[in-house]
Parts: C-alpha cells; structure tokens; sequence
C-alpha cells in the first residue's frame, strides 16, 4: 500500500490552519514529522486519524485555529499604522485611506475616503469602547486589490459620534470583496473586543509584533 504524505504547508492547507500551528502540533507530538528527503513531511492518515478522533472542545478549538488562520488572509504586520496623528474622524479616515494606498491595496486613496466617509456619515461605525470598524458602504472587489484589514491607533482620542459617547483611538478598516468575508471579520473582531485585556493591549501596544500577537493569538489561550 502507497503511503500518502503531506508537506507541513500542505498539512496546514488540509487542515485550513497556519503553517506555525502545524509546526506547534508536529513539535508536541501531535503528529510525527519524518523528513523524507529534504522535506519534513506527515501521513495523511495520521492527520485523518486525528481529526476522526477529536472531542468535542477539540473540534471547537480546531474551529478557532481555522478562524485565526482565516483572519490572517485578511491581515499582516505591514497592515498596522500606529499613532498616527488626526485632530477630528475626517482626519482619521484619511490617514487609514493614505494607509491602504501606500500598501497598495487600493489605487486612489480618494475614492476610498470618500466612500468611508458616505459611510460614516449615514450612521458612526464607532461601535464603543473607543473603537470604530471603517467600511465602505457598499462593497467594491474591482476597486479593492485584495481582501485586506487595516489596523490603526490614533495618538489622541477623535471625537466619533459613538452610541456610548466615548472618543475613538482604535480603528480597524475592513476593505473586503464579499459579505462572508464582511461578516466573518465583523464576528472575529466582535468576539476579540469583549475581552478588556486585549483592548488594553490595542490601546498600549509598543510594536506592530505585540498587534499581530493579540489579534492572531488571544482567542486560541
């Protein structure tokens, strides 16, 4: 019988996890890493035996592995402007906008201001605790390159019209091509925002690295 196996990438896409959670799984053992030439490499049947066997907090945490993985499509450290400086939102959402033009994500940071800003002015995306979710109005795949989320922390608070009358220092800018992606970044970073420790964290982050750690990271404890 032909032993199948898989690359720790191709492990990773099977099981629609990061690459560093496979090499977390292969360094506890979880599953045995044989190099086979110069590649280190898993049988397939052993990751089928295991997914086949999972309990039930098991699979739910697998579930959480495959969101944080999801999310990572959507967002990386170049994506993260820190302490930018705006006196009011018009301001903000123009140094988000230059942001994703500089990253190349859209082509004309103009266009994308001012369908943030249609957006914003039909009802605040400040959702409270300081934080605003920008978004176009509609979704635009043609005019956005790739699916992309931006983090941003302003270095003052910004007035935003919140519901809880608090002032914003924290955005995320979600630049998406469809609504399952919409919906499932709105879910990720709802359930991320009920924790006041990873708010904290949002708020007195020192380095992009401590950013991605929090955002990829915290769910998964």
């Amino acid at each position: 019988m032909v032993i199948e196996y898989l690359t720790l990438r191709q492990a990773a896409a099977y099981l629609k996890v990061t690459d560093s959670v496979i090499k977390e799984m292969t360094k506890s053992k979880i599953f045995s890493a044989k190099k086979i030439g110069n590649t280190y490499k898993i049988e397939k049947a052993e990751v089928d035996e295991w997914l086949a066997n999972l309990n039930e907090r098991e699979i739910e945490h697998l579930a959480l592995k495959r969101s944080v993985c999801k999310f990572s499509d959507y967002f990386n450290p170049k994506y993260i402007h820190l302490d930018f400086i705006a006196d009011n939102k018009y301001e903000a959402i123009g140094e988000m906008s230059k942001k994703a033009k500089d990253l190349k994500i859209v082509r004309d940071h103009r266009w994308l201001y001012q369908v943030v800003v249609a957006r914003e002015e039909l009802v605040s995306t400040a959702i409270g605790k300081g934080v605003a979710l920008l978004h176009p109005r509609h979704l635009h795949p043609s005019k956005i390159k790739k699916p992309s989320i931006l983090f941003g922390r302003s270095a003052e608070d910004i007035e935003f019209d919140a519901l809880d009358n608090k002032p914003v220092k924290l955005f995320f800018m979600l630049l998406l091509h469809d609504d399952i992606q919409h919906l499932f970044s709105i879910s990720y970073i709802s359930k991320l925002l009920m924790n006041e420790g990873i708010l904290n964290i949002l708020r007195s982050a020192k380095t992009n690295e401590e950013i991605v750690k929090v955002l990829t990271k915290s769910l998964l404890k």
